[in-house]
């Protein structure tokens, strides 16, 4: 069935075309929406810093990136034409002329109508402007000659807009539209290649992203989605938490805490319809299984720091004290022999805000050794997600060095 013209624009995310819009202040609340949508305020507000005024570290393997001020100030997006603001949405390109890192998602963002983009802008630019001057990047040659960005989108910009897919329903393209454009998820969730582009033979399969690993999020039952029911992924996605599989920590409670739980139950549902599409990809840590049995020593050094510092929280059980957002149990995080996501926890704490106040985990680096907190880390593992933990004292080490990088 095709599509009829209102239709399209519901699956392109617009409410009404901007110059139907009518009163500047419904456009500015559109463009509120659609920004939390982008999810723009997680990556251009620095920790302790001011919402969208920049500052945010991307630690990269070739050095270190800075988030740029998008408030409407001479050291942000003041003086934006709206021609130079989409085509740095779609192309990558500033309003000086110069190239963007894909850091910025243009890549994914390239599929935005033009309506949206510039709704984004008004909200944007209706902000009270913040002076603030970013660091300087930190990129090794050949990577800080940004020139060379013209070949990489030759090669990995399609810079081309979403066209919805005639032979399928209306919600699961717009699901499309919110989860490959909008909330450009293929940017976190999906493997890149050696050149830094997502790498589309395995989308949405799971990947590292700034020392956590984003988990695999196609319908394979082993190690993606297949396993959870539609009310599970969506309680997840509006909340951060789904029973029987967990809280999100780092930059999914990010994610959630900025973005997705500002969106509508039917945006919710339309992602969750898109989501059961995508083809499975066989990666990534294997779901706990709810009925596995524990594989650690209940007398071991893990066990009694366990007892000591997490249950509290925690309880025996791991199935949380003061809320659900404190549950172990079903979280593929515990069931990671390697570990990545529960090192990072603990070495970096985490948090979400949510309907119920602010779930926060406390890192744990200053108070204990690295040899304690391997044994920590393993007994989680061990104890929730029934696998033999792999982490090493050395790892603990790693990944405290990560953290103390400026």
């Amino acid at each position: 069935m095709r599509l009829g013209a209102a239709a399209a624009l519901l699956v392109l995310g617009v409410v009404l075309p901007a110059a139907q819009a009518g009163a500047q202040p419904d456009l500015i609340a559109h463009g509120r929406y659609l920004t939390r949508a982008a999810d723009c305020e997680a990556c251009h507000s620095a920790p302790s810093g001011q919402p969208f005024a920049g500052g945010r570290a991307f630690r990269l393997p070739f050095g270190v990136l800075y988030a740029p001020n998008i408030t409407p100030d001479a050291t942000g997006i003041a003086g934006y034409t709206d021609d130079a603001w989409v085509r740095m949405l779609h192309q990558g390109i500033g309003r000086d002329g110069q190239h963007l890192y894909p850091a910025m998602p243009y890549p994914s963002y390239t599929g935005m109508s033009r309506t949206d983009a510039l709704a984004i802008k008004a909200y944007l630019m209706s902000l009270p402007p913040v002076h603030a001057a970013v660091p300087a990047d930190r990129l090794r040659f050949p990577f800080n000659q940004r020139w060379g960005m013209f070949f990489w989108n030759l090669l990995y910009n399609p810079d081309r807009r979403f066209a919805p897919d005639a032979s399928r329903s209306a919600a699961w393209n717009h699901g499309a539209y919110l989860v490959e454009v909008l909330g450009h998820c293929g940017e976190c969730h999906t493997p890149r290649n050696f050149a830094m582009a997502v790498d589309n033979g395995w989308r949405l399969a799971g990947a590292m992203e700034e020392g956590w690993l984003a988990y695999n999020l196609t319908g394979d039952r082993v190690h993606g989605l297949g396993g959870w029911s539609d009310a599970q992924l969506a309680q997840y996605l509006a909340t951060g938490y789904a029973e029987g599989h967990g809280p999100a920590s780092g930059p999914m409670a990010e994610v959630v805490e900025d973005s997705l739980r500002y969106l509508t139950p039917g945006d919710i549902s339309a992602i969750v319809t898109y989501l059961r599409s995508v083809p499975a990809q066989p990666d990534g840590p294997e779901a706990v299984v709810a009925t596995g049995r524990s594989v650690v020593d209940p007398n071991g050094p893990g066990a009694r720091l366990f007892a000591d510092a997490c249950e509290g929280c925690h309880l025996p059980q791991g199935t949380g004290r003061q809320s659900p957002w404190a549950a172990l149990t079903g979280a593929q995080s515990a069931g990671d022999p390697n570990g990545t996501n529960v090192i990072a926890v603990l070495t970096q704490g985490s948090h979400i805000d949510t309907a119920f106040g602010t779930m926060f985990m406390h890192e744990f680096a200053g108070g204990y050794t690295d040899l304690e907190l391997a044994a920590l880390a393993n007994y989680v593992i061990g104890q929730f997600g029934y696998r033999q933990g792999a982490i090493t004292p050395q790892r603990i080490n790693a990944a405290r060095k990560v953290v103390a990088v400026p």
